[in-house]
């Protein structure tokens, strides 16, 4: 690839868009920033500190004092908070539920927001997210939306689950879901919404190395 662009991955909850960029990065040699293991982080913090959730300033107080850090593991990447793994911890029952009210306090989102610009100073980053196409990233030289039917979004978790022997139902993972998208599209700051000039792909019935392809063929366009 001639020049290293920073390439926006968005959509909602389940449409796979952690995966998908992590591999694009791989691929291309990039660094992989997975923002929603920011807001998680943070999140499992704010859980563990026993504060409220919906306490904007007392979360960015928290956040302030808060070293979060993503490093590259050889399968995954490692989120540490304060120098404590916690790459499973964030992806509890509770931090999963509870995230969507932390990542909707504007001064959690707008101190985060800085932290991920200057991570993508340099290019070369690929960045998923639920706004990173119009808010973080707007400048990005490709910008993909991915989307899924509420279904399959709810039949991807509950096989994660059970592939993680944790008991899962079905119905309840797909309201928690649809809930989600509520949340996340009627939030006052940064909502989620397809940025005007993003490609959409529809990953409902394609599989995960048939959407990374059609991205690093959009990237190479881009580039």
């Amino acid at each position: 690839m001639k020049k290293k662009i920073n390439i926006a991955i968005d959509g909602p909850a389940g449409a796979g868009k952690s995966t998908v960029a992590r591999q694009v990065a791989d691929n291309l040699t990039f660094l992989y920033i997975d923002t929603g293991a920011m807001y998680r982080a943070l999140t499992y913090k704010a859980i563990e500190k026993g504060i409220d959730l919906e306490d904007g300033p007392l979360l960015k107080k928290l956040l302030d004092e808060t070293v979060i850090d993503l490093q590259v593991g050889e399968k995954e990447q490692h989120v540490l908070i304060d120098n404590r793994d916690v790459t499973t911890d964030i992806r509890s029952y509770d931090v999963t539920n509870n995230v969507s009210f932390v990542a909707r306090q504007s001064e959690v989102r707008k101190e985060m927001v800085k932290r991920q610009k200057l991570l993508a100073n340099k290019g070369g980053v690929v960045m998923d997210g639920r706004d990173i196409g119009t808010y973080v990233l707007p400048e990005s030289e490709l910008k993909v939306f991915l989307s899924a039917s509420v279904e399959e979004r709810a039949m991807r978790r509950y096989k994660e689950l059970l592939e993680n022997g944790i008991e899962a139902d079905f119905e309840r993972i797909k309201k928690e879901i649809a809930l989600r998208d509520k949340r996340d599209s009627e939030r006052e700051v940064a909502p989620l919404v397809k940025a005007k000039d993003a490609t959409e792909i529809d990953t409902t019935s394609m599989t995960i190395s048939e959407v990374v392809n059609s991205i690093l063929q959009l990237a190479k366009e881009r580039a």
